[in-house]
C-alpha cells in the first residue's frame, strides 16, 4: 500500500473512532496497533463464520468488474467482517450472521495490517469504496449452498462403521 494510500485509508478510518488522533496515534505507535470504532456511522459490518466469510472474500475477489470493500478477519473469534453501507432497517438472518450498526464499536487495525490475528482482507481504500449489500447477498447465498453440499458429501463418503461390525457378529454367532 502506497504511503499516499495509507494516509488516506488511516484518515477516513479513524474518522470513525471517538478520538481519532489518539486512534491514529495508537495505529502508528501504540502498542496494541487496534483501536475501537464506532459502527453505523460511516459504514455497517455485516460479520459472519470464518469458513462462510473466507469462501465470499474468494468469491468477490473473482468478480473483476466489482471494487471491492473493506473485508476484515478475527482469526480468535473466527469471524470475518465486510463493511457495508449503514443501513439502520436492514435485517440480515443466517446462522452466526449479525449486523453491527449505530451503537456498536468494532475492533480494527491500521489499514495496512495484513497479518496477526485481527487483520484486513481487503483494507479500506481511503474512498469510502464499501461491499454493496445486493453482492454481499448473492455471494453469502451462493457459498452457503456450496459450503452445505460439501458438507453433505463429507458426512456422505464417511464409512458406515456401526453397521459393518454388528452384521458380522451376527454372522459369527451363527456359525
Amino acid at each position: 500500500m502506497a504511503l499516499t494510500e495509507w494516509t488516506r485509508s488511516m484518515e477516513w478510518l479513524a474518522a470513525a473512532a471517538a478520538d481519532p488522533g489518539a486512534c491514529k496515534h495508537e495505529w502508528q505507535n501504540g502498542t496494541t496497533g487496534v483501536a475501537l470504532l464506532a459502527a453505523g456511522r460511516f459504514w455497517d459490518v455485516l460479520v459472519v463464520p470464518e469458513e462462510l466469510g473466507l469462501h465470499v472474500a474468494d468469491l468477490l475477489d473473482e468478480l473483476p468488474l466489482l471494487d471491492r470493500g473493506p473485508c476484515l478477519l478475527d482469526t480468535r473469534r473466527r469471524r470475518v467482517g465486510f463493511l457495508l453501507p449503514p443501513e439502520p432497517r436492514t435485517v440480515w438472518v443466517g446462522t452466526g450472521v449479525r449486523l453491527l450498526g449505530a451503537g456498536s464499536w468494532i475492533a480494527a487495525p491500521a489499514p495496512h495490517c495484513r497479518w496477526g490475528a485481527l487483520r484486513w482482507l481487503v483494507p479500506p481504500d481511503g474512498t469510502g469504496t464499501l461491499n454493496i449489500p445486493e453482492v454481499m447477498e448473492v455471494a453469502l447465498e451462493r457459498c452457503a449452498g456450496e459450503l452445505s453440499r460439501l458438507q453433505g458429501r463429507a458426512a456422505s463418503a464417511a464409512p458406515a462403521a456401526p453397521a459393518a461390525p454388528a452384521a458380522r457378529d451376527r454372522r459369527t454367532a451363527l456359525l
